[in-house]
């Protein structure tokens, strides 16, 4: 299924400034066709859940708001609908997006409903589970749950404990919770709605383990009662996402048709004999994996745009409200004019672009690997290294930027009302799910070091005597494509680097680029020293932890420059141009000030320029100010979408 300029038109037309229409094409990027059709036909009507209903008046709302918007071709746009049927990722990420710009449970319940359950079965499952159940999923008659995580297992995936064990002399599995700690929890369609779950667990067969495996099994029957061996619980009322049925479900002794495992890469046959097309347990482990992380590109796009509603009704608010008169304003000082003001937003703000443009590079790489189109084993660990990095950036900003919102509208920003706070709180879980945000990082800084050490053992006995050199004088740089961009313009600035202004690109690229290469440098020598350590080999490696940490985050922060550099690269309207160069350079400023720390320990620069960077981060401020009202209008939340008082009023 997807998006067409014929569905119904359902959204007044907006009214924008020309530079903020300019900078919504630009922002939205090669995407810009696929996000205006979507936002032109998304239905407006019932958008944003009544915040003093109870949990069940949410749920059932939810529920039928997902089932409305289906029928408007949302919800399980781009998820095939039977065994024939191509994946469409592009449709389905801008559809989550979509999504975002309203009631964040329906956001989420699509999520588990179309894309986990539904990319279990489309990525995991064979042409025969597409048929029987894809069709049933998409028209939202065969609700399911995504039964990954357990109460004692929940990033530690390849240990969960349920168990599926082949049963020769029946042809079946039987699905078992061998104790309390491996009861699924957190799932998401679980409580009341779902009828079925894709369950995780250890296959066994021949009493030998195979390894994590997912399997259907049916949860409950048509009247809403558990089927025998399977018992379900309420999670109730949570911090947030009140419209998600969250539950638990254990197993005891559950047979289920050998047919329903899920055996794109690996089952048993009709002989009783288990196959795969991947000999290594743990490589068809991680490739089970990596066939979902379209999940974690939707959930870092999803806050990005919780963060831009945020940011929306904060900076709308701080144009509109006046306090205290002063000399030529008796009636006020608007908000948005004091400098403080400008500090709080205008920097988030800049952030926030630039994580909109490593979005769209991020979606590219998710096309091309899940498109249909020939990728590379590499292009698909690039992809899942960025998307894991990408959400845990993306989804710490929204956290923080909402609460930053909430507070510059003052008590107003407390009345439900005003939307901050249920945006908040709907937002605060996605940092842990889809992956805890600190186990994604050291995740990349994982991939990060296997990258490394394989640039090493590639070089000849030459190439790593020059290397060493090179690392010596701190000027090796890992091979990824963010690196390649920025060493080029840092080559120009890196032998005077203090000479050049705060707002020379090239000085920007240098920096992000060796904070980037020395802490993965510095990292992989702590490594190698710990691993010759006859010592405790946990304590060492586990006394790296904030190194682990930093090093990731100072990759992404180049990542995300990078794809700054390459949107105003793509840019030739000189006005809009304009304006995003000192957005860039707010963005860039932002982040070195923000470890400026590092950067004086390492003497990348002097207390003198360190303080020069405060001063430069306010005059870029002052000089965005008039632009404020366009740079909110180019983060392409439609005003009516916002459903704030406080900016109507």
């Amino acid at each position: 299924m997807t998006l067409t300029p014929e569905a119904p038109q359902t959204v007044s037309s907006e009214r924008l400034t020309t530079l903020g229409s300019s900078l919504r094409q630009h922002l939205d990027g090669a995407y810009a066709a696929e996000r205006s059709v979507a936002r032109a036909t998304f239905p407006t009507d019932s958008m944003l859940r009544d915040p003093e209903w109870d949990v069940e008046q949410s749920r059932e709302w939810t529920l039928q708001r997902l089932i409305d918007l289906e029928k408007h071709g949302f919800g399980s746009a781009g998820v095939p609908d039977g065994a024939d049927a191509v994946q469409d990722p592009l449709t389905a990420v801008v559809t989550f997006e979509t999504l975002a710009h309203a009631d964040l449970s329906v956001t989420i319940k699509s999520g588990v409903q179309f894309g986990l359950f539904g990319g279990a079965v489309t990525n995991l499952g064979t042409a025969w589970h597409h048929e029987e159940f894809l069709p049933s999923i998409t028209n939202l008659t065969l609700l399911g749950g995504f039964a990954m995580t357990e109460l004692g297992h929940g990033s530690d995936v390849a240990s969960v404990e349920t168990t599926i064990t082949y049963l020769p002399e029946s042809d079946e599995y039987e699905v078992h919770s061998p104790s309390p700690a491996a009861t699924k929890a957190y799932i998401g369609n679980a409580a009341s709605h779902g009828t079925m779950a894709a369950v995780f667990g250890q296959l066994i067969v021949g009493g030998e383990s195979q390894g994590v495996h997912t399997i259907l099994v049916p949860i409950r029957d048509d009247n809403g009662a558990d089927l025998p061996g399977i018992t379900t619980g309420d999670q109730g009322h949570k911090g947030g996402l009140l419209g998600v049925d969250n539950g638990t479900i254990s197993f005891d002794h559950v047979r289920v048709p050998r047919r329903m495992l899920l055996d794109r890469y690996g089952g048993v046959t009709e002989t009783g004999v288990y196959e795969s097309s991947i000999d290594n347990a743990n490589r068809r482990f991680f490739t089970m994996l990596g066939t979902l992380v379209r999940g974690r590109v939707c959930v870092g796009g999803g806050a990005g745009i919780a963060a831009r509603r945020g940011l929306s009704i904060a900076i709308r608010h701080a144009l509109k409200r006046r306090q205290f008169p002063a000399s030529g304003r008796p009636d006020g000082v608007l908000l948005l004019d004091y400098l403080t003001h400008q500090r709080r937003l205008m920097p988030r703000l800049a952030r926030s672009y630039a994580l909109g443009f490593a979005q769209n590079e991020l979606i590219e790489a998710l096309v091309k690997v899940q498109g249909g189109e020939p990728s590379t084993e590499d292009e698909q660990r690039e992809l899942e290294t960025r998307a894991a990095g990408m959400k845990a950036v993306t989804t710490w900003f929204a956290n923080d930027t909402l609460q930053e919102a909430r507070e510059a509208c003052g008590g107003a920003g407390y009345l439900s009302e005003n939307q901050l706070v249920e945006i908040r709180r709907d937002v605060d879980i996605f940092a842990t799910f889809e992956g805890d945000n600190t186990v994604l990082m050291q995740l990349v800084a994982k991939a990060l070091l296997t990258d490394y050490r394989k640039e090493w053992s590639d070089l000849d006995r030459s190439g790593v005597v020059q290397a060493t050199a090179r690392v010596a004088g701190e000027q090796m740089a890992e091979a990824t494509s963010a690196n390649i961009v920025l060493d080029r313009l840092a080559s120009a600035v890196r032998r005077k680097p203090e000479e050049t202004t705060l707002v020379d690109r090239r000085w920007h690229a240098l920096m992000f680029e060796d904070r980037a290469r020395h802490s993965l440098e510095s990292l992989a020598r702590r490594m190698r020293a710990a691993s010759k350590d006859k010592g405790d080999q946990f304590e060492s490696f586990n006394a790296m932890g904030p190194h682990v940490q930093f090093a990731a985050h100072a990759h992404m922060e180049s990542v995300i420059l990078k794809a700054f550099i390459d949107a105003l690269e793509e840019c030739q309207d000189p006005d809009v141009k304009d304006v995003l160069e000192r957005v860039c350079s707010l963005f860039a400023l932002g982040s070195i000030y923000e470890d400026r720390a590092w950067f004086m320990e390492h003497n990348r620069i002097s207390s003198g320029r360190s303080k020069a960077l405060e001063q430069q981060i306010d005059s870029l401020c002052r000089e965005l100010r008039p632009h404020a009202l366009p740079l909110v209008e180019g983060l392409g939340i439609p005003k009516s979408w916002l459903g704030a008082a406080i900016i109507d009023n």
